[in-house]
């Protein structure tokens, strides 16, 4: 017994010792690093544009979390402060105010590039200021990255699919998207910043990556901002009448926040050669109605549901193929529905918002 002990502890010693020296290495080599559930990471400087909303926030905290530098940029016009309260006193985060339109300058390792507004209600407010922060904002983060060879990653959208005719969608689908229709700021502004990236890749050898959110959900969305879960979840709390647009019968995917971050972690740390796009979402559909009916059944509300006339070029249904994320990645939504729901009805009983 004594003999097993003594082995043991020497064990422990050599282990310790040589993670030491290799911190010490790293560090004159002038690299930093921290260790991270007991495992050793290299300390890495990034830049999250749109890192105050609500994606942005959490992709923040995971990065300050697993023991990397920060920098957050966001112009405000739909982050908020709020959002990244929490990080305000870690010496690892800073927070900058500006408009990804106009030029940014600062050395870093990665960038996520996620500003633009997502929601209808907001992209549509100024369209051309929309189509101007996905096109210009590419541009300004791709030319970043080029100088400092740094990797960057392009927050895109399902939206790129348009109203598809395919289903589920798979990658090598190439939608069908109305361009000059009331959303075409925002699906064409993301259809040409995936074209920048890739053009980038091809011509400056730009290390890139893009991925196709598709509809997300959890803490920290936005009360107004028009999104069928987050508005669900408000007017079952409120009992007031549950609002939806059209028959009811069109499809929809719902991932919830964390899954999302996790495959935006994994999509950025894949090889240089593998650029995407990749799809991120969850792929258990369920009709708009049947969302309603849940949520009215879990707040146990006394909401009616009403319908009203679908917005113009709402796809009638979405659906992600992750069959690349699964086989590239490794990665598949673990947070079923009625799990992310729960969730994001505490969140919004507890909000300011609800009061």
């Amino acid at each position: 017994m004594l003999i097993f002990l003594f082995w043991k502890i020497t064990f422990l010693k050599i282990v310790y010792i040589n993670q030491i020296g290799y911190i010490c290495n790293h560090k004159q080599n002038g690299d930093s690093v921290s260790l991270v559930n007991n495992r050793i990471h290299k300390m890495k400087r990034i830049l999250v544009s749109g890192g105050a909303g609500f994606i942005g926030s959490h992709l923040c905290t995971r990065l300050i979390n697993d023991g990397h530098e920060v920098i957050c940029l966001d112009n405000f016009f739909t982050g908020s402060k709020d959002n990244i309260a929490h990080l305000m006193g870690n010496h690892h985060f800073e927070v900058v105010r500006h408009d990804v339109t106009y030029p940014y300058s600062a050395e870093v390792d990665e960038i996520y590039n996620l500003a633009c507004p997502a929601s209808p209600i907001h992209y549509q407010h100024d369209p051309i200021q929309t189509a101007k922060t996905s096109v210009m904002g590419a541009i300004n983060m791709l030319g970043l990255a080029m100088r400092l060879d740094a990797k960057v990653l392009q927050a895109s959208t399902s939206e790129v699919y348009g109203d598809p005719i395919v289903h589920p969608q798979p990658e090598y689908y190439w939608g069908n998207v109305n361009p000059v229709g009331y959303r075409s700021c925002y699906d064409e502004g993301k259809r040409c910043a995936e074209t920048l990236f890739m053009d980038y890749h091809r011509q400056n050898d730009v290390r890139v990556k893009i991925i196709r959110i598709f509809n997300t959900y959890g803490p920290r969305m936005l009360p107004n901002d028009g999104r069928v879960v987050s508005n669900f979840v408000l007017q079952a709390l409120n009992n007031e009448d549950i609002t939806i647009y059209g028959d009811g019968k069109q499809t929809r995917s719902f991932q919830y926040i964390d899954d999302l971050i996790e495959g935006m972690i994994r999509m950025m740390e894949t090889e240089d050669d593998f650029t995407g796009p990749v799809n991120l979402g969850n792929p258990n559909e369920f009709s708009i109605q049947e969302l309603a009916e849940k949520i009215i059944a879990m707040t146990d509300s006394s909401s009616k549901i009403v319908f009203k006339s679908l917005p113009n070029d709402d796809p009638k249904q979405r659906q992600p193929d992750i069959t690349l994320a699964r086989k590239k990645l490794g990665w598949e939504p673990t947070i079923e529905l009625e799990d992310g729901l729960s969730r994001m009805i505490e969140y919004f009983k507890g909000s300011k918002t609800n009061k």
